[in-house]
């Protein structure tokens, strides 16, 4: 085939594998008709992607040591790596094609000598190596911290947490009036149009993240960094471009330049992606290489072919130097120590801080999860919001049970069918035990995220002598954990009346948060869920077991 065809292949698997990725990302999701409730289950291997990515997998072994089911799949991206070079960095990676195409788009910054000299390698190429160090490092002493940085933690975090919900805030905030228009015409296009979208793109129901503002401003600034810098993620900060440029050292594909019919035109720099030096007279960077084929395309010369088992006397390897090397170790060594000197582990733990159900102890938890916001895309409740501050600097940005905004679904275990990294076990309704009618008899412990309690000095029953049982009628574990008491109280007027007063059980209490969101105090709930009795900590107990 020859070389000029190679680009156009590429932009066709660009889009292919984008389209494929925002499709999983859009099934991340429940969705159905307008009036009618949608069943809890995913139809889609949503975490594919997750599950093609070496260094997931590498940090997974490394943190945890061992590796969870599926991602042996990295094989697939590993293995031809070895032959190719990083075909996947410019063939199939959604966040390399989003940098490419903005990378392509002309800009004030980068036009002429000034694009080429860009374009030209750089010594900070060589961050992203420092970045990989230090994160498997880290990994080495049980962090698996480098989950920011992964590509497709960064994408799924960044639309799935701040981009596509405000993209649907959006059109739900244009269609809702335009359905109330008195033209029919203007009326019913809407409403066609709001059903469509509601079955095949919006969620079930629109989803609100903390951080979104955050997550999505980091985001856009590394993606328009672009226009000043070609793919300036990819050259500069990507872990997975950095371990996969270093397996690529050994591919047997390889640029071949033909000195003789180079005439110096340089066009061959004017589209290169990766900073890779493909010009005549300099050394080719084989590791920084994304394979997009662009210098072939562009030489008007045709001095430049890829051909398989070339001599190599031409080829610079990454060269990070003694210091450099140096600083990536002992930062991935002093990293670990550092966060969670802040952490708050053990008693010191925050309280409200609820993990997902099926999640491991906060020690692996924090080993496992790569902070992809897969799982607080997926519930149902939207119960799930990245952590800030209520973990530590090396919880930030992992799943935590937010009560107040939504709670845990008795019957839904989403969460941890779309877990990449086993940081939240796989498990089924059943194994959670708040099933209505599986229950304590079939499960004798079922799985715990924590315990309520009241602070009656709020509670309407309690404090205000008036009448309120909404907790108590949320409960959806049975038998309820929360049950009422009548007794006698005396209102201001010192007239005396019979009121039901909500206690906990915390033998049933699975802090599922169902009474603390449906609480109606509009500003701090009367009940509320810490973590103390959740079943994955033995620490964090407050009954004693009779055996």
């Amino acid at each position: 085939m020859p070389n000029s065809r190679l680009p156009r292949l590429r932009r066709i698997s660009q889009i292919f594998f984008l389209v494929l990725f925002l499709a999983l990302l859009v099934l991340t999701s429940l969705r159905s008709l307008p009036g009618t409730t949608p069943d809890i289950h995913l139809r889609a291997p949503v975490r594919l992607f997750f599950l093609w990515d070496p260094l997931v997998a590498l940090v997974n072994a490394l943190a945890s040591h061992a590796l969870y089911h599926g991602l042996v799949l990295c094989l697939l991206i590993l293995i031809p790596t070895f032959f190719l070079g990083r075909f996947f960095c410019g063939w199939i990676c959604p966040l390399g094609t989003l940098q490419h195409f903005v990378g392509s788009l002309p800009s004030e910054a980068k036009r002429g000598k000034q694009r080429i000299e860009s374009n030209r390698y750089k010594r900070w190429q060589t961050g992203k190596y420092e970045i990989l160090l230090a994160g498997l490092v880290a990994a080495l002493f049980g962090s698996a911290a480098i989950g920011w940085l992964d590509p497709f933690s960064l994408l799924v975090r960044s639309f799935g947490l701040s981009l596509l919900p405000a993209l649907g805030l959006a059109v739900r905030s244009t269609l809702t009036p335009l359905e109330q228009s008195h033209v029919g015409a203007i009326r019913t296009t809407s409403q066609i149009a709001h059903t469509v979208l509601q079955a095949l793109v919006l969620e079930f129901r629109q989803p609100h993240f903390a951080q979104s503002v955050l997550l999505g401003i980091l985001f856009l600034v590394l993606l328009l960094a672009g226009l000043r810098v070609t793919r300036f993620w990819c050259r500069a900060l990507c872990p997975l471009g950095a371990l996969l440029g270093a397996v690529s050292r050994w591919s047997v594909l390889g640029l071949h330049k033909d000195a003789e019919s180079c005439d110096k035109c340089n066009r061959c720099l004017l589209d290169c992606q990766g900073g890779d030096d493909p010009i005549g007279g300099a050394k080719w960077r084989k590791a920084e290489c994304v394979m997009c084929m662009n210098c072939v395309g562009s030489c008007p010369q045709h001095s430049l072919r890829f051909r398989f088992f070339r001599k190599e006397p031409e080829v610079a390897s990454p060269d990070l130097g003694r210091r450099k090397t140096l600083t990536g170790l002992a930062a991935g060594v002093a990293v670990v120590p550092l966060m969670r000197a802040n952490t708050g582990l053990g008693k010191s733990r925050n309280e409200r801080l609820l993990r997902p159900p099926g999640a491991l102890d906060e020690t692996d938890f924090l080993s496992r999860c790569i902070r992809c916001g897969e799982c607080m895309k997926v519930c149902p409740n939207n119960a799930l919001h990245p952590t800030l501050e209520q973990a530590g600097l090396e919880g930030l940005w992992t799943p935590t049970v937010v009560p107040r905004i939504g709670y845990c679904e008795p019957s839904c275990v989403l969460c941890s069918e779309v877990c990449p990294t086993g940081a939240i076990w796989q498990i089924t309704p059943q194994e959670k035990g708040w099933v209505v009618g599986v229950g304590q008899s079939a499960t004798p412990s079922p799985i715990r995220l924590g315990t309520a309690f009241y602070d009656r000095g709020r509670c309407l029953p309690w404090a205000l002598a008036t009448e309120c049982i909404v907790c108590e009628e949320w409960c959806p574990v049975s038998p309820k954990a929360i049950y009422v008491q009548e007794a006698e109280v005396i209102d201001s007027a010192g007239n005396s009346k019979t009121l039901k007063q909500p206690r906990v059980d915390p033998s049933r209490c699975v802090g599922c948060g169902a009474c603390e969101y449906a609480c109606p105090l509009q500003d701090r709930p009367a009940v509320y869920v810490t973590s103390i009795g959740e079943s994955r900590s033995p620490s964090s107990q407050i009954l004693l077991n009779r055996t």
